[in-house]
């Protein structure tokens, strides 16, 4: 057909725009289909695509000819108004799409500027800080040192991103950052052993770290047996999660720090009921501007953070296990999250992630450092069951949640 443009130069843009879809935080499964849309756009009649965690590889045949191209992915990120971009640009490319277009198209993404600058950003995780240790049981002074320390490690963290420092050695200095300000504030204050309060208010100074993104892409990828991609993210995200354990253990170490028992159930009375709403609300906005959402959706995933975190705290003060309440709590944002995106014209993936992080089970993740740093390896391996059966559940609830909504998830072919 005249005029269509060779297999190797639409391959190379479609490339790049597969490239920044994956570095931005969206999972290889979308990836996959996004390029699919965009190359009957292009007109490439045939495309192949394998994607790893830093490489993908297309191949195309058309009228033009074939042609194989690799382009390697820089380190992953996550942005999530670049994801909704991107996808939005694969749904509404039309038959007859130029290379060159596509690449003015993702010049504009890419020159695009943060939605939020660093003091909004920071002061969103100062308040999800202090959400959380409210939530865990975190006193007057463990929530505002939580607050103060979480917004100074996101700082940090901002400006090592900025500055192009290695992620894994980031996680760790920024732990150290976070949660040794946080101990320095409470022991100004003099607090000499660290009780319950002072315990999730350690782990909740640290909470920006968590790799959400990473942990629920990877599994969702591999339900859709994107398996390459699926193990390398796991592992991506397990090695920053234990990039931030290593600084949490050396301030752990440092403060002589001791096991800290769970707490009690709250109850369910109607006056702890709408604390907890209030805070789970705010805490989700905290994250939902860290993630780069634009702001009309920032409300939204406040409100599915208080759905699913008050029914998985619910849940668990009548009795159930943390893990099925987690389970349930992020079903339903899965489900809520599956009747708002195509109202809010964003991809789901973007308001779930950031309405489950204040479902980390903090305590069980600070037990599990303590005990491996007293040497205590039954009880750290006890600790770390729950706190990993919980973290699982949270991915799974969305994971659930997709397979009750989309007939791809549920059937094979």
């Amino acid at each position: 057909m005249p005029g269509r443009p060779p297999p190797a130069e639409a391959l190379d843009v479609l490339l790049r725009f597969g490239a920044l879809m994956l570095r931005s935080g969206d999972t290889a499964f979308r990836v996959r289909d996004a390029m699919g849309d965009l190359a009957r756009a292009l007109g490439v009649g045939r495309l192949s695509v394998h994607i790893t965690l830093g490489v993908i590889t297309a191949t195309a045949e058309s009228e033009g000819g074939s042609a194989t191209v690799m382009r390697e992915v820089p380190p992953l990120g996550v942005d999530s108004a670049r994801i909704a971009a991107l996808e939005q640009l694969a749904r509404t490319a039309g038959p007859g799409l130029a290379p060159a277009s596509l690449a003015a198209e993702l010049d504009a993404i890419e020159r695009a500027p943060a939605l939020h600058g660093l003091p909004p950003v920071a002061l969103s995780m100062a308040v999800a800080s202090g959400c959380f240790a409210w939530l865990n049981g975190g006193d007057a002074l463990a929530i505002a040192a939580a607050a103060a320390a979480g917004g100074l490690g996101q700082t940090g963290r901002t400006l090592m991103s900025r500055a192009g420092v290695n992620q894994f050695a980031m996680a760790a200095l920024c732990a150290v950052l976070a949660a040794g300000s946080y101990c320095l504030i409470v022991m100004g204050f003099g607090v000499r052993s660290f009780t319950l309060a002072h315990a999730v208010g350690f782990i909740s100074s640290v909470l920006f770290l968590v790799p959400g993104f990473p942990l629920v892409a990877a599994l969702l990828d591999l339900v859709q047996h994107q398996t390459a991609a699926g193990i390398a993210r796991l592992f991506y995200a397990i090695l920053l999660t234990l990039a931030a354990a290593l600084g949490l253990s050396v301030v752990a170490a440092l403060a002589g720090l001791t096991p800290a028992p769970a707490g009690a159930a709250q109850g369910l009375d109607p006056l702890t009921l709408l604390w907890r709403a209030g805070v789970c609300f705010a805490g989700g906005c905290g994250y939902g501007i860290l993630f780069n959402n634009p702001m009309r959706t920032v409300p939204v995933i406040g409100l599915l953070t208080m759905v699913g975190n008050e029914l998985r705290l619910g849940l668990h003060d009548v009795g159930m296990g943390l893990a099925p309440a987690t389970f349930f709590g992020a079903l339903a944002v899965g489900l809520l999250a599956s009747t708002m995106r195509e109202p809010l014209g964003v991809p789901r993936i973007t308001l779930t992630v950031p309405s489950i992080i204040l479902m980390t089970p903090g305590l069980y993740a600070f037990q599990t450092i303590v005990f491996l740093n007293q040497g205590r390896l039954i009880e750290a391996m006890g600790a770390a069951a729950v706190c990993s059966f919980a973290v699982g559940a949270m991915a799974t609830g969305l994971v659930a949640a997709r397979f009750l909504t989309a007939r791809r998830w549920r059937m094979e072919r």
